[in-house]
């Protein structure tokens, strides 16, 4: 008995009535669509002192990175209130993109398509390597035998995102079943961290293990603090937005009353996502942790160790806390990929559907889930972890800037709607106004200071004279080519659908067939089925041969006058051995003898027992279905004949070539 690989990976198929089944409730939804925005609590903070630090290992300006927290908070609040008003404004999904399509146009609603497209892709990147580092660290306090793993970063990466993928595969809520409990234990575990170290702090009681070095001295005075060093950072930590705005895309994916229970999702998202941000920055601050890859060049220091798993050791020391902390960290991180699984497939459906993306991305797989659009996101995401060699920081640049274009025209949007619906002068156009400008701002920020910044200190490798690093313009370029992309699909499909809606003149007259047979030097079974299925259509079946040996034609006749009947069998000379040319020419000629008819050119062909057998025999067949099948008014037919293992029915034959 055959071992079904596919049910054993991926489950029983679903019918499509278990649809409204497989909904999903706010306590499956939660580590779904907000493990995204919670995840970032694991490397936001840690992005604005990358901006703060600089190449002296001064401490100076790490004081900012609190007040700079408190405003994150406040724009995350804001954000966190537009897309509440999206969600009952369009319950159907969506989010950015039919929010700016609706309200600010076509070319609106593709870029913000475009722009959460982007953004997916780069949070199953950023998530897995970020979860791959938190692991990495965890494992390296266990002793250097574990050091090897590092060189392995991508290989882990890729591995990772392909477990997600096949989870995903089995349908969204069966992953959400299968991350709730890595979900909640990342919650709990951070809000312990996080009132246990602010007890110690408040009790004054010193860090349980000095993670970075107080002593630490300077190897140079501490740069000058600018308003655009502020920004700079500001823009870095408003990372831990992304993901807020998945809730919005996904709404159909809630149990009813749908609006009403993705709010309530997006309101707990909201505040876990403030107090865990604060919390961890707050830490930070007081324990005076420096983000390891400023450490890089301080003896014993882990360059790849992140910022929570320096708090963690400082509140817990390195116990059986601290390895649950960085196990929770790392499941929740690639739960933040699950996010974008659960998203982009949904999006691209929803492109799908309104022409923009192909139609494949709309249909639903064995287990009620978006296959083409899961796989094509998880080939994509390896493709840049790959290319980034599975650096978190390499690929927060072109993370951040989709986000903020589709914040920026979300809320653009909502305030245009609310011109529209006559309330311009409301607390709800206020708050969107608002953020509106304030996530605008932090866009420009993020694609001057990120985009065409030139660095040095810390590049994977250059383009040119561009360093990769700094590339947040390779995000923008990348929103161009969807764009693009997405327009010159929409225009084909219209064009098709404009031609297909014409009805000729005529389209009901009756069909005069042609009916062309191809055989072989030899007449063998497969081709006394062809010469039967052809003469079932059309009396005037006629059989060519193309003859590359003209010592070989006796044979052919003999058979054709024992087997061959009364349908007239036409060999034309090749004496090239082409088989493409003579027959291309023979099909031009009869297409000219009537313009009323369609030449139906039929191909026997044997399917062999074995998959392998396929390499024994030519493949001339599928270079005739190739070639022919862009030729007007050429209808190609396969009469296939199914050969078994073995035949006890016939005296085997001698020939040593059956398909000669």
């Amino acid at each position: 008995m055959s071992i079904n690989w596919r049910r054993i990976f991926l489950g029983r198929p679903l019918r499509t009535e278990r649809a409204i089944h497989e909904r999903l409730s706010i306590a499956l939804a939660l580590p779904i669509f907000a493990s995204d925005a919670l995840s970032s609590v694991a490397y936001a903070t840690e992005a604005i002192l990358l901006q703060l630090a600089d190449a002296h290992l001064n401490r100076s300006y790490f004081h900012y990175s609190l007040p700079i927290s408190v405003a994150i908070v406040s724009l995350i609040l804001m954000v966190v209130i537009s897309y509440w008003q999206v969600i009952f404004a369009y319950p159907g999904g969506g989010g950015s993109y039919i929010v700016a399509k609706e309200n600010l146009g076509e070319w609106a609603g593709l870029t913000a398509a475009s722009a959460l497209l982007v953004d997916y892709v780069l949070t199953v990147a950023v998530s897995i390597a970020e979860g791959t580092a938190a692991a990495l660290a965890a494992l390296l306090q266990l002793g250097p035998r574990f050091a090897h793993l590092d060189d392995h970063r991508v290989l882990i990466c890729c591995a990772l995102v392909l477990v997600v993928m096949l989870l995903n595969l089995r349908g969204i809520r069966e992953s959400g079943v299968a991350f709730a409990a890595p979900s909640y234990l990342f919650i709990v575990g951070m809000i312990a961290l996080i009132c246990f170290g602010m007890y110690r702090t408040w009790t004054g009681q010193t860090p349980v293990e000095q993670v970075s070095p107080p002593n630490l001295v300077p190897s140079g005075p501490a740069g000058a603090l600018t308003v655009f060093l502020i920004l700079r950072a500001f823009a870095s930590g408003c990372s831990a937005l992304t993901g807020i705005e998945a809730v919005s895309n996904g709404v159909q994916a809630f149990r009813k009353p749908e609006a009403r229970n993705a709010s309530l999702t997006l309101g707990i998202l909201g505040a876990l996502l403030a107090f865990m941000f604060i919390g961890i920055t707050y830490l930070a601050n007081h324990y005076g942790i420096v983000p390891g890859d400023h450490l890089a060049a301080y003896g014993g220091i882990n360059r790849h160790e992140p910022v929570v798993s320096q708090v963690a050791r400082a509140t817990f020391g390195t116990n059986v806390f601290y390895y649950v902390i960085q196990a929770a960290t790392a499941m929740i991180l690639l739960l933040a990929a699950n996010t974008s699984f659960a998203g982009f497939p949904r999006l691209a459906s929803i492109l799908a559907e309104d022409g923009y993306l192909p139609r494949y991305f709309a249909a639903l797989g064995d287990r009620l889930a978006y296959n083409n659009g899961i796989m094509v996101l998880a080939a994509v995401a390896m493709v840049f972890i790959a290319i980034f060699g599975g650096e978190t920081h390499a690929l927060l640049p072109l993370y951040t800037v989709g986000v903020f274009i589709a914040f920026t025209l979300s809320q653009a949007g909502m305030v245009s709607r609310w011109r529209k619906l006559g309330k311009l002068v409301s607390f709800s156009a206020l708050i969107n106004a608002v953020g509106c400008l304030v996530t605008f701002t932090v866009l420009i920020v993020v694609v001057i200071s990120k985009g065409w910044v030139r660095s040095r200190e810390a590049t994977l490798f250059h383009i040119g004279s561009v360093p990769i690093q700094e590339g947040a313009w390779i995000a923008l370029l990348l929103m161009g080519l969807l764009i693009w992309l997405c327009k010159s699909i929409f225009n084909h499909y219209e064009t098709v659908n404009a031609q297909l809606a014409i009805i000729p003149e005529g389209y009901n007259n009756p069909v005069k067939h042609t009916v062309i047979v191809l055989v072989p030097s030899r007449i063998h079974r497969g081709v006394l089925h062809a010469l039967n299925y052809a003469c079932s259509i059309s009396p005037d079946a006629m059989a060519v041969h193309i003859m590359f040996d003209r010592t070989k034609e006796p044979d052919l006749r003999k058979a054709w006058g024992e087997y061959g009947g009364d349908m007239p069998l036409i060999i034309l000379d090749s004496p090239y051995r082409s088989l493409v040319g003579p027959l291309m020419g023979y099909l031009d000629a009869a297409d000219q003898v009537r313009d009323d008819d369609i030449i139906t050119v039929v191909l026997p062909e044997f399917v062999p027992a074995r998959w392998w057998h396929h390499f024994l025999h030519n493949a001339s067949g599928f270079l005739l279905r190739l070639l022919l099948f862009y030729r007007r008014d050429i209808v190609i037919t396969s009469i296939r004949y199914y050969l078994g293992e073995q035949t006890t029915q016939q005296k085997p034959r001698t020939d040593k070539h059956p398909d000669k």
